[in-house]
């Protein structure tokens, strides 16, 4: 109980001094340009986001073979230099699989990791 209401003030709090953060910094704050949706309510969507502060994201997705949705996007901000950090990815049954300039390069011994850990599934291995 003594621990909801520390949560419950510390939020209220927070709340309070974001205005403040805001009128300081009005770089933090930024309009919505684009937000575009379609979901097709089978696991088919599209959505577009773009805001004034030069943030953007999209993503497409599609129902996966193994019931998963597996998505490809992209998505860029600004950085404080003045360059922009751009970044793609996809997600599906494999995972994650980010791609950018900025991502430093997969070591090698990644790679055999990644062989060890299909050979063990073939073989029927798994672990909890």
């Amino acid at each position: 109980m003594k621990l909801t209401l520390l949560v419950c003030l510390a939020g209220v709090a927070a709340a309070s001094a974001l205005p403040q953060v805001q009128d300081r910094h009005p770089e933090y704050t930024a309009e919505t340009l684009v937000d575009e949706r379609v979901d097709q309510g089978d696991g088919n969507f599209r959505y577009l986001f773009e805001t004034t502060n030069g943030i953007k994201t999209e993503k497409v997705g599609t129902p996966g073979s193994e019931g998963q949705s597996n998505m490809q996007g992209r998505f860029s901000f600004p950085l404080t230099d003045g360059g922009v950090a751009e970044f793609s990815y996809v997600a599906d049954e494999n995972g994650y699989q980010p791609s950018s300039d900025l991502l430093p390069p997969t070591p090698p011994h990644v790679f055999r990791l990644l062989e060890i850990a299909a050979e063990q599934r073939a073989a029927g291995i798994t672990f909890d």
